[in-house]
This record gives structure tokens, C-alpha cells and sequence, in this order.
């Protein structure tokens, strides 16, 4: 990091030109002189005066980079290396990518990712502009429109000091990044602050401000205005020195040179902070075992290979300790008018292996109120939600994985939407490619940024090409606008009938052609056999054996779990499988006992490109990554493959993973849909339209046996939207016999609609309204007692019960929002800015005079009236409005 600062110091004009160069080259020849001679130079560095090495005046750097001079001695060829980045030009080098290079660069297990893609900047800067650049914006037009009114009343030393405030103001900002890596989003934000800043200053020198006295201010953005939380300490240092590569960059090209900057030209502002970001504890101690040794765990990473089945396995002797957090609490942010970040991608599964496992329980019972099923993200999202709750700060913009959108995960978001005193989500995109910070892959992230009040926001949807698509209204917890899918309850009628497969937790499980299908050895489906090729696997499956009982009648397929499975399984986090190691993971006894008395069930993929149901044998075995429908009844078959339902469990379930697919998460998807009541001719065409439906996809693709679900799906999209067909989409087509299938989609959805009672031709936010209001209309109907049991013999064998406690009404619940009166601010920006608010809540509409005066409360008087209708011009003026017939509206 000091040979690389050097470089770009040298670069940029605060080391003599080609000085450091100059030194290498002489080091090169003389290798042993490396040492002493660049330990000399960064000496001066830091102290300031004159170097003997480089025969020059050296300025005092300092900041902290240059307190510790210690060098590492190179030979010849390692020198030349050196020297050739530094024939470099570093002037113009990018911090956000300087940054990231360089943090891969020191973690040796990640280097081989040095070639990976980097996150563009303009997708920082989405997040970036909502969250800071547009608030400081809006104060910025009402401090301009403000200045104009005073100049042309003649107050120009007036208008001069309104400026200044607002230049004051930026200065004394703080934007916090609580997990902020090697400052990517801070440097970002640092440079567009100071854009601002340089706009600002123009305007002072337009009103007759020359640069000396505008320098007298000393209000200016720094580094010291940028604080970051970042666990990683290499990441730390490295953040406050992209920082000020940046930040003497801006000086640089706003200036020209770098001569009037102060000594020390770093600073140490001690604005980064190297330390947990979401769980502080007093100190750490080992777990001990019942002798008093330390307890410890595979380190998650090593590997060796398996002397049998020359396969990769945990290697045992790779051991780190197991640590008890002591005093384990919520940590104390450092106060910060806005936050602004992209914490950790950590799935709730894939915390204890990640965090550990004692770090995660420390975790989940400092922040007990929040569900334990959330990804470590949300713990960030809720500390930031607390915060501009409080009042410390004005708003937060966060990068979530898309995963946000799921039930336990919307749950966070939900308590402060829900609030008496709400918070509102002002900008989201609900689904947007990404690179993960961590390990440079392809992900699909959300973007949130959320303020106090109870406001409208601006939902986008990415486009070709990455164009943005903007929607404006109520933005729910789900991160959609229009009908409230996110509020729907779960119906009592619904409960008990879906679920997801098993867990395997071990490849081993999966048996080759020699094992015959047995009362152990059964057919296995995951979520890619339905959407692509069944690829006729096998499963040992040895749930309710004891151990002995698999040996003793089942001695083969016990050896091949021995050598597969246990070596796995020995280094699992959860003793239950560690114990039980020849048994699935998750082996799910609830579906198990579901399915009894059941010849097949309906089953969809959890996470596919398209939304389609099939039927399955109950005896096969199914993966998590399958939603199993313990209905035998085909109708039910019909109903969920209506574009009724899949368009709510596409809303409702979401979309996740590089493929954008949607997710069908049986807790939102199916356990809140609320059926129709159809009459028993409607219900008998609806099953049989399903099982002509099921038995001609089945029949294609026993025919074709390369044909796929997904793709007779995808062309069915491409002929429904008129799109023309390639020759190998033609083949699907006529192998699949597409025509066919959308034929009898269309009579299903037809069918169903008609079992509703509704029109066939609703556009789909009716559709998705009339959803909504039935399934509070059924929760209403269960709170007095009627429920429509879907499977009533398993559901409710001994009575027909009333709805369950669990589903009725909370005394506890939030109280309806109310909005708060607006009222006259004090200072003449703050008004402009209050008025310049209150035509973007009006649209396109024109907001008369009287709409302005009844606006704020109490009511505007004749004054204050006037002085309202002179900013309004004032806005107009300056371009950031217009007047129509009826009133003004923003342009």
C-alpha cells in the first residue's frame, strides 16, 4: 500500500517527477540498497523534511500509512517488477477498482479471482443518487430558488449567506458505510459531494464571491466526511487510502495541482473503524469439553481426498477452535445523516457454516425480536431502519440479495412500514444484477432506501440493456406497487397441505444402477429433473432405521453411506447429523405422513423460469428444491396451473438467483391464495381440462425425449407474445405440440376464471386486487368460524374447527397511519424546498394557489400566501417547474 500510494504520489506531482521511479531504477541495480533507501525515503513521508535518497524537499504526508516505514527486501527481479507499475501513470487510476485489486491481492485464497468483473460504478450510483445526491439536491433547489427571490428583492449579502449555510451544510454531512469494504460506495459518494460542492461554490462566485473568500469559510468535504465499519482490517486500511486517492483526485482536477493543500497532506481522521459492524462482545473464551479440553470444529475450508472413493472430503485434521462470545450486545453506529452500503451475502442456511455456529446463536439472541430465519443482510437493514426512526439519520439506501422480498426476511421491513410513526420506502429496484464484493460473482441484489413519514416512492424495474423502468406509488415490504400481495394472511384452509421435499446433506445418498429399487432404495426427483430431464436417480433412504438394523438387513447399502456420507457428516455443525449420519439431513416425517394413503401429489419446482405443476408418484422421494401439494384431487391441479394462481405466487414468491427465476415459497404462494367456490359441473371441467393438460405434456416428452418443460414453456411465451421462432424453437414447437398446450391453458384459465366469477378477460392488477380483497374476505369468513378446508379429512378429521388464535385479531396491532399536517418551515430554502415537495406529491396534476394555502397547517395567511406564490415563480424561474392552466407542476 505505501509503494502504491508512493506511486500516485509521485504521479500527481507530491514527490519530484519521476523521483520514486528514478530510486527503483537505482535499486534494481543494487538490490540490497532497496531496504534502507525506500525505508529513508517513507521516513521523510512521514515526518516531512529532506530525503537524501531522492535529494529533495519531501512533504509531510503522514495520515497514518507512512507511521510504519517498514520494507520488505526484494532481489533484482522483484524490483523490476515494482518498477514497471511504477512506469504506470497511477494519476487517473479508478479507486472502487483500485480498492477491490488490491484487498484480492493480499487474501491468498483470493487471488485466482483477480480476473473477475468488477461492479460497475453506475450501479453504485443508483443507490448512491436516491439515497444522498437526491435529498441534498432538493435542499439545494429550495436554497437556490430561495437566493434568487433575495437577490432580486436587492438582498444580495442575504442571498450570500443562504448559500453558505447550505455550503456549511455539506460540510458538516457524515454518510456512513456500516460494511464498507475497500470504500467502493464512499468514494463514490465522497465524489459526488463534491460536485455538489463545486456547484455550490460557482453560485457563490456568481453572487460576486471571489475564491478568497470563499476559502475563508473553510467549509469544505473531506474524507473526515465519509465513516466506514469494515471486520476485515486489511480492508479497512485500504478503504482510507482509496479515500484519499480519491479525494486528491477531485482536488487535483478541480484545482490543478496540489500546492495548496496543507501539511499533513493525510490525515488520520480515524473515520474507518475496524470492528463488527452488528455484535460487539466483551471477550471471547474457548468452549470446553466434559475433560476441560478445548472444543473444536472443521476450519470449513481444507479438503483432502477420501482413500476409497477418491473423492474430496473435509479433512479432520484442519481444526480451529470453538469460541463462546462473553457479553455478547448490539453494536452503537456512529451517528450519520445518511447510510449507504452493500453488507454481506449471507443466506440464513449458510450462517453457521460462514459465521460459526456460536457466533450466529450470539447473534440471533442479542436481536431476539427478529426472526432467526432472516440472511445476515437484514441485521444491517434493521440497525439502518433504527436509525432513521430515531432521527439520527435522514435516510438509508441498502443492497439486499432479492431474497429480501421473502417472508421472514419482509417481516423486518414490515414492523417499521407498519409503525405508528412509518417509515416509508422512498426508492427500490426489486431485482438487479449484480457482483458480489466477495468472490466477483454473478448475483441478483435488491435495492432499498427508505426514510421517515408515510410517502410515495419510486419503484424500478431493469429493462434491456439495464434501462430503468420507474412506477410511482406506495412501495410495500415486497417491494411492489399496486395490489398489497405483501399484506395477504395465511388462510387456515390452506395450512398442513404444502411443503417442501427433503435434505439430503450428502451426496452420498445417490446410488448408482447396481442398487435395485427397494423399500430403501427409491426413485428421486429434485427441481431440474421437473423443469429439464429426469435423470432417473436413486436415494438410499433410510429414515426410521436404527443403525444397526440398517447393517444387519441391509449390510450394502450401510457400507456405501459408511463410505459416502459419514466422512461428510462427521464435520457437521449439527450434532443431530453428525449422530444420525446414514439418515437425510432434513428427512421431513410431516410430508412422509401427508402422503400416506396418497397414489400422487402435485408438485412444482421451487425455483423455475416458468410457474407449472405436475403430478408425482407419492412413493418417489423429493428434494427441498420441489413444492409438494399433498392433494389428490386434479382440480387442484387445474386451479394452481391458472394464470390466476401463478400470477400471484410469481408477485408473491418473488424471484431469485442469476436466472432472475421465480420462487415459490408455499408459506406466500399457497398458503395465502385464496380458492375459488365452484359448483360441481365447474369443478369436474376444471379437473378434467388438468389432466388432460398433465397427460399431454407427460406424452410429448415421453415421445421427445430431449424435449424439456422449459422449453415447451419458453416457446409458448415467444408464440404468446408474436415473437418469431428460430428453426430449433420450431422443432420444440412442433414436438411439444405447443399449439396444443396453449390451447388448453387458455380454456384452464378460462375455466377458472368462470369458477370465481369473474370475467376471463381481467387485466392482471385486477386480477391481483380481487385476490387481495378475497383472501381478507376468507380470513374474515375463518375468524367467525367458516373454514374451507381444502383436504378436510387430514386437515380437520374430528370437526370442522374455527379459525385458529394465532389468526385472530391482535389488540397489539399498529395503529392506522395517519400523515402528519405539514407545517411552514422556518427558513426561506426550507420553504421553497417544502413547496418544490408538494408539487412532486401532486404529479402531473396542477397545484393551484388554494391547494398550496390548505396544504399546511394552520392555513397559509394573505402573507405568507404571497410569499409562497413568489417562490413558486422563483421554481419556475429556475427551470425546476412550470405553470399550467390550473396551478404549477414540477417539469
Amino acid at each position: 500500500m505505501r509503494c502504491l500510494f508512493t506511486m500516485f504520489a509521485e504521479d500527481v506531482g507530491l514527490l519530484e517527477d519521476r523521483a520514486f521511479t528514478r530510486l527503483l531504477e537505482d535499486c534494481r541495480r543494487k538490490p540490497v540498497s532497496f531496504v534502507p533507501k525506500i525505508t529513508e525515503l517513507w521516513n521523510k513521508m512521514n515526518t516531512g523534511g529532506y530525503s537524501v535518497v531522492l535529494d529533495a524537499q519531501i512533504r509531510r504526508f503522514n495520515g497514518g500509512l507512512f507511521a510504519d516505514t517498514t520494507a520488505v527486501a526484494l532481489n533484482e527481479d522483484q524490483v523490476q517488477l515494482l518498477l514497471e507499475a511504477a512506469n504506470a501513470d497511477w494519476k487517473e487510476v479508478e479507486p472502487a477498482i483500485f480498492g477491490t485489486l488490491l484487498e484480492r491481492a493480499l487474501d491468498p485464497r483470493e487471488r485466482h479471482k483477480l480476473g473477475a468483473h468488477y461492479t460497475p460504478r453506475a450501479y453504485v450510483e443508483r443507490l448512491v443518487q436516491p439515497t444522498i445526491m437526491e435529498p441534498l439536491r432538493r435542499e439545494w433547489d429550495g436554497v437556490q430558488a430561495a437566493a434568487l427571490k433575495l437577490t432580486n428583492e436587492g438582498k444580495n449579502d442575504a442571498a450570500v449567506v443562504t448559500i453558505e449555510r447550505f455550503l456549511q451544510r455539506l460540510a458538516d454531512l457524515r454518510v456512513l458505510d456500516p460494511a464498507c469494504g475497500s470504500a467502493n460506495f464512499l468514494y463514490v459518494t465522497l465524489e459526488l459531494l463534491k460536485r455538489l460542492e463545486g456547484e455550490v461554490r460557482n453560485v457563490l462566485r456568481g453572487l460576486g464571491q471571489g475564491q478568497i473568500s470563499i476559502g475563508l469559510t473553510g467549509a469544505t468535504i473531506t474524507p473526515e466526511n465519509m465513516l466506514g465499519i469494515e471486520l476485515n482490517p486489511r480492508a479497512a486500511k485500504i478503504a482510507e487510502l482509496v479515500l484519499w486517492i480519491g479525494y486528491l483526485q477531485w482536488h487535483l482536477r478541480s484545482t490543478g495541482d496540489l500546492a495548496d493543500l496543507g501539511d499533513p497532506v493525510l490525515r488520520d481522521y480515524h473515520n474507518i473503524e475496524n470492528r463488527d459492524a452488528v455484535l460487539a462482545w466483551d471477550h471471547a473464551e474457548d468452549v470446553l469439553d466434559d475433560d476441560g479440553n478445548p472444543v473444536t470444529r472443521w476450519d470449513g475450508v481444507t479438503y483432502k481426498t477420501h482413500p476409497v472413493t477418491g473423492e474430496q472430503v473435509p479433512d479432520d485434521l484442519a481444526r480451529t477452535r470453538v469460541q463462546r462470545l462473553v457479553g455478547a450486545k448490539a453494536t452503537t453506529w456512529p451517528r450519520a445523516d445518511f447510510i449507504v452500503g452493500n453488507p454481506p451475502f449471507i443466506g440464513d442456511k449458510r450462517m453457521n457454516d460462514t459465521l460459526g455456529k456460536e457466533y450466529v446463536t450470539a447473534l440471533r439472541k442479542v436481536y431476539s425480536k427478529l426472526p432467526n430465519s432472516i440472511d445476515f443482510v437484514m441485521y444491517w437493514w434493521f440497525k439502518s431502519g433504527l436509525e432513521v426512526h430515531s432521527g439520527n439519520s435522514v435516510q438509508f439506501g441498502l443492497i439486499t440479495t432479492n431474497s429480501i422480498k421473502q417472508t421472514f426476511n419482509r417481516r423486518v421491513i414490515e414492523e417499521f412500514l407498519n409503525h405508528k410513526k412509518p417509515l416509508s420506502l422512498k426508492f427500490a429496484i426489486p431485482d438487479h444484477p449484480w457482483v458480489d464484493s466477495q468472490d466477483g460473482a454473478a448475483v441478483r441484489i435488491a435495492m432499498s432506501v427508505v426514510s421517515k413519514g408515510e410517502e410515495e416512492g419510486v419503484l424500478n424495474k431493469i429493462g434491456t440493456d439495464n434501462i430503468l423502468f420507474a412506477q410511482i406509488g406506495k412501495i410495500y415490504s415486497d417491494l411492489t406497487i399496486g395490489a398489497n400481495i405483501a399484506g395477504t394472511i395465511t388462510l387456515a384452509a390452506n395450512i398442513n397441505v404444502a411443503s417442501i421435499g427433503v435434505v439430503l446433506i450428502g451426496k452420498g445418498f445417490f446410488v448408482d444402477e447396481t442398487f435395485p429399487q427397494s423399500e430403501i432404495v427409491k426413485e428421486f426427483i429434485g427441481g431440474r429433473d421437473i423443469t429439464q430431464n429426469n435423470r432417473n436417480l436413486r436415494v438410499i433412504d433410510a429414515f426410521g432405521l436404527e443403525i444397526q438394523q440398517l447393517l444387519s438387513e441391509y449390510p450394502r447399502e450401510y457400507q456405501w453411506l459408511r463410505d459416502k456420507v459419514k466422512p461428510i457428516r462427521d464435520q457437521n455443525n449439527r450434532k443431530v447429523r453428525r449422530d444420525n449420519w446414514w439418515i437425510f439431513g432434513e428427512p421431513n416425517p410431516s410430508l412422509r405422513d401427508r402422503v400416506i394413503g396418497l397414489e400422487k401429489i402435485i408438485v412444482t419446482p421451487r425455483t423455475a423460469k416458468h410457474r407449472f405443476f405436475t403430478l408425482l408418484n407419492s412413493s418417489t422421494v423429493p428434494e427441498s428444491e420441489v413444492i409438494c401439494i399433498t392433494l389428490d384431487d386434479n382440480y387442484f391441479l387445474g386451479v394452481l396451473s391458472s394464470k390466476i394462481h401463478t400470477l400471484f405466487a410469481d408477485l408473491a414468491g418473488g424471484r431469485m438467483g442469476i436466472g432472475n427465476d421465480s420462487r415459490y415459497m408455499h408459506s406466500r404462494t399457497f398458503e395465502t391464495f385464496p380458492f375459488p367456490t365452484p359448483t360441481e359441473p365447474q369443478k369436474i371441467h376444471i379437473r378434467n381440462l388438468a389432466e388432460r393438460l398433465d397427460a399431454h405434456r407427460k406424452r410429448q416428452q415421453t415421445q421427445h425425449e430431449k424435449l424439456t418443460m422449459t422449453g415447451m414453456y419458453n416457446v409458448l411465451e415467444q408464440v404468446r407474445a408474436g415473437e418469431p421462432l428460430t428453426d430449433k424453437e420450431k422443432n420444440i414447437y412442433d414436438h411439444g405440440l405447443v399449439g396444443i398446450l396453449r390451447e388448453l391453458h387458455d380454456e384452464l384459465d378460462a375455466a377458472v376464471a368462470l369458477a370465481y366469477g369473474w370475467p376471463a378477460d381481467l387485466e392482471e392488477q385486477e386480477i391481483l386486487q380481487r385476490l387481495v380483497d378475497l383472501n381478507a374476505v376468507r380470513a374474515a369468513e375463518e375468524a367467525r368460524g367458516l373454514v374451507r378446508w381444502l383436504r378436510p379429512e387430514y386437515q380437520a378429521p374430528d370437526e370442522v374447527r374455527g379459525v385458529q388464535s394465532a389468526l385472530e385479531l391482535d389488540d397489539d396491532a399498529p395503529a392506522p397511519v395517519v400523515v402528519e399536517a405539514r407545517k411552514w418551515p422556518a427558513t426561506l430554502a426550507a420553504r421553497a424546498t417544502a413547496l418544490r415537495e408538494l408539487l412532486a406529491v401532486a404529479g402531473e396534476r396542477d397545484l393551484s394557489l388554494a391547494a398550496v394555502a390548505t396544504a399546511f397547517k394552520p392555513k397559509l395567511t394573505k402573507t405568507k400566501l404571497a410569499e409562497a406564490e413568489g417562490l413558486l415563480d422563483t421554481l419556475v424561474a429556475l427551470g425546476q417547474a412550470e405553470v399550467g392552466d390550473g396551478g404549477w407542476h414540477l417539469v
